[in-house]
């Protein structure tokens, strides 16, 4: 369980009732419940023993420890998550999403994948949704392959990269060509554990640790952390659907509800090893993107089975406490004049982007503003007194818009015609113009009253 400020409290100087405020807090418990919530750190307090300080570190940690996999912009972040249900709070790392390449297939296979990891990009509510990760295995045994791949691939891209191998030294091998892009190595196992401990303890990097079972993964924990070795990712070795959603589901409660530390890191997942059939595979995906996997690779996809999984990412990643929105301002739609239509419509994103592919679609240049409602669509921002006359008054004369055209007529959204009299009043130089009820009527909306107004 987390630890309270009561708890906390206690063990601070003097037990909690030096209050020598340096911290920036009045009192020792007012630090002691901020740093209970996450709002502060314990580097504030400069009177903390060093072991009192290591105990309150360890147990101030995330539950689930966070894991790098890569450098710079393209970096990997799994783990830090704090809940076993995303209505709880909200999910933090969405998961990496990977292709397979094996050193067995051939190099047009191998330059295909890479091409289409590359290529396959959606942009989607103002985002690119994209896999993210490149899985790289030594299927042949012949170390001098998979050498020769990772050098290939490195040339390529510069994705996180997970190398997988049976044989150690391939593994380690491949390690040494990449290191500096931080890959996971996988499998760390029982019987290769002292080996990857030996040579990566001087420059770590992330180690995939493999067990038969979940009881298996925590000895090999344990001994990674105390060779120093932290940014650890689990699998349990299940390759069947219905254990693999069991030991999922027990290795996040096992660090959430019970603080139990051994398993407390991100999980990787393997479809491509479960299944064979690449439409199964995607499914097992599914799955293990719900169900708590921070990486998952898949042998293959295309644009039609790829496209789903990732909106699916986006939309269990999502706080469901923060609408997505887009900025309040003016966005020019095409090339608009001084004489182009003037619309307005919320800042709820798909919102946004329907009413701009719309306006797009029409083929009229047009100015859009975009009144901030929170996040909240057109008539919902209504009811809520957020997209209202007496707001979108002010801000439309704020905005800079009546420097950006010569006429004075706004177009508003027919689903808050009622707004038009309190615009009116709020606005007395404009016109105000109740347009379509539904965005799909914008196409032939525009066009007809742009040709009213030349006539």
């Amino acid at each position: 369980m987390p630890l309270k400020g009561t708890d906390i409290v206690k063990k601070l100087p003097d037990g909690g009732k030096k209050n020598c405020k340096e911290c920036g807090f009045p009192t020792c418990f007012a630090f002691a419940m901020k740093l209970a919530s996450a709002g502060t750190t314990l580097d504030k307090c400069p009177y903390l023993a060093p072991d009192v300080r290591a105990e309150l570190e360890e147990a101030l940690a995330p539950p689930i420890k966070l894991v790098t996999i890569g450098k710079g912009d393209t970096a990997l972040q799994i783990g830090n998550e704090e809940v076993i249900y995303r209505h709880e709070k909200t999910f933090v790392h969405p998961p990496g999403i990977g292709l397979l390449i094996s050193d067995k297939e051939s190099e047009s296979r191998v330059n295909e994948k890479l091409a289409k990891i590359k290529e396959l990009e959606f942009p989607w509510v103002g985002r690119v949704l994209k896999a993210n990760v490149l899985a790289l295995q030594c299927e042949s045994g012949d170390k001098g392959k998979f050498e020769a791949l990772i050098q290939k691939v490195c040339a390529s891209t510069d994705l996180p990269l997970v190398l997988i191998s049976e044989s150690v030294d391939a593994l380690l091998s491949g390690y040494k060509i990449c290191g500096d892009r931080k890959p996971l190595l996988y499998p760390v196992t029982k019987e290769n554990v002292d080996q990857v401990i030996a040579a990566t303890k001087a420059a770590p990097t992330p180690l995939g640790v493999r067990g038969s079972s979940v009881e298996e993964l925590v000895p090999l924990t344990a001994k990674l952390k105390e060779a120093g070795l932290e940014e650890l990712v689990l699998d349990p070795g299940s390759r069947k659907f219905a254990d693999a959603l069991r030991d999922q589901t027990l290795i996040r409660r096992a660090a959430l509800k019970q603080n139990f530390r051994p398993l407390g890191y991100p999980t990787i997942a393997f479809p491509c090893f479960m299944n064979s059939d690449e439409v199964k595979q995607v499914l097992l995906a599914a799955m293990f993107v719900i169900k708590y996997a921070g990486v998952i690779i898949l042998s293959d996809f295309d644009q039609y089975s790829l496209l789903p999984l990732l909106v699916q990412r986006l939309n269990i990643y999502t706080d469901p406490r923060i609408p997505m929105s887009v900025e309040q301002k003016i966005y020019e739609i095409g090339e608009p004049t001084s004489d182009s239509p003037v619309l307005i419509t919320s800042n709820w994103a798909l919102t946004y982007f329907i009413v701009a592919s719309e306006i797009e679609s029409s083929k009229v240049p047009s100015w859009l503003l975009v009144k901030d409602t929170e996040g909240l669509g057109v008539l919902t921002g209504w009811a809520a007194g957020k997209f209202s006359g007496d707001s979108i008054g002010p801000f439309v004369k704020k905005s800079g818009i009546e420097e950006k055209v010569r006429h004075r007529r706004l177009v508003i959204p027919g689903k808050v015609a009622r707004i038009k009299g309190e615009l009116e009043e709020a606005l007395p130089d404009w016109e105000i113009i109740v347009g379509p009820r539904e965005a799909s009527e914008i196409p032939a909306y525009l066009p007809s009253l742009v040709q009213k107004w030349k006539n």
